[in-house]
């Protein structure tokens, strides 16, 4: 019997609990989406997606308190719950790290392990603050795509290849072909340099080789990298 009730009836939350558990979760989830949005160095930003990170929490704290140690509860919710089809997609691992984060600051308020709530949630944004301050993870060098014109015939190829490997760490070449029937050959070179100030030191000396022509040069920004 006392099995039958232990499976059958949830625990009784008294409101001062519940009020309490779930104000922290919002707390917490506060703080990891203000955080996220100082961290944050990406282009596309979604504001409803921070204020989705304070929601949730609120949300996973109601549903560990009313499923508390009930076992029916749990499957009845975990079973209402897979219906739920979510469609958006995250593009940066980074923004599905602090949306989890929000929400097992709501799970662990809801289970009343506050402490570890607290504690967990404060040694993330401390690592989180300190891995964006530091630059953690963001590259030495600065990739780009450097593409210009030359007649097929001349001195200017090789020219190109030694201004390439003064201001580059790295090049290959990835597309090479005919422009203006036949006239010129069109290059586009992936390269690396060490420093941003290096490549309008490239795009000058390749603009002063003669026959060299229709200089660009694209670069992937380093706040996109980080």
């Amino acid at each position: 019997m006392d099995l039958i009730d232990s499976i059958s009836r949830p625990d009784i939350v008294d409101w001062r609990t519940a009020i309490v558990s779930i104000l922290l979760a919002f707390a917490l989830a506060q703080a990891v989406a203000s955080v996220y949005m100082r961290t944050f160095r990406g282009l596309s930003y979604s504001r409803t997606l921070v204020q989705a990170m304070a929601l949730a929490s609120i949300v996973t704290c109601m549903l560990m308190l009313a499923i508390g140690n009930s076992i029916a509860a749990g499957i009845g919710i975990a079973g209402g719950l897979s219906i739920i089809r979510f469609r958006t997609t995250m593009r940066d691992p980074r923004d599905m790290v602090f949306v989890f984060t929000a929400l097992a600051a709501g799970i662990a308020s809801g289970l009343q392990a506050y402490a570890a709530a607290i504690a967990g949630t404060i040694v993330f944004l401390i690592a989180a603050l300190a891995l964006d301050l530091t630059a953690f993870g963001a590259r030495k060098h600065f990739d780009g795509l450097v593409r210009f014109a030359l007649p097929p015939q001349g001195e200017a190829q090789a020219l190109v290849g030694q201004l390439l490997k003064k201001h580059c760490d790295s090049f290959v070449l990835v597309t090479l072909r005919e422009a203006s029937q036949g006239k010129m050959v069109e290059h586009a070179y992936q390269i690396s340099i060490p420093h941003p100030e290096a490549k309008s030191e490239l795009v000058a000396n390749l603009q002063a080789l003669s026959g060299v022509q229709d200089v660009t040069l694209l670069m992937q920004e380093p706040t996109l990298d980080l």
